[in-house]
């Protein structure tokens, strides 16, 4: 992982205290975000995310995501599988409008940019029909 997100920000709220958010949870809002937009079949991860997701085994919800953080701005850079026969630039605005809108709602923190990086485009995969063999009768 990068060094800038490892670095934990704080936003003052009030006089009160502080509230603290580690760059990881507004990555995983940015993913969850993502995942629920029609067109888009997953995220895209570099070559260390995939190695991390083979012997690590478990699902990580930073995968595809880069964050920097700031006390009241955050900006995101975000890799995207689209579904082939989408209108890629229709699915990348509406990435954008829900992981700013989900970010600016669940932090307080004002989304300044979303980046979206179109990696790849899939395809549905093929439905291959078992055949069942009948039992002869002799």
């Amino acid at each position: 992982m990068d060094n800038e997100n490892q670095v934990i920000t704080d936003v003052k709220v009030n006089e009160t205290g502080k509230v603290v958010f580690a760059p990881d949870v507004i990555a995983t809002i940015a993913n969850l975000a993502t995942a629920e937009v029609e067109g888009v079949s997953g995220l895209g991860g570099g070559f260390a995310d995939s190695i991390s997701g083979i012997f690590g085994g478990k699902k990580s919800y930073t995968k595809g995501v880069r964050v920097e953080v700031g006390t009241e701005e955050a900006a995101v850079d975000i890799s995207v599988n689209v579904k082939y026969g989408c209108k890629i630039q229709d699915v990348c605005v509406d990435v954008q409008q829900e992981v700013k809108s989900a970010i600016e709602t669940m932090t307080g923190l004002r989304v300044v940019e979303v980046n979206v990086f179109v990696q790849s485009v899939t395809f549905a995969e093929e439905k291959v029909e078992k055949k069942v063999e009948e039992p002869r009768v002799k």
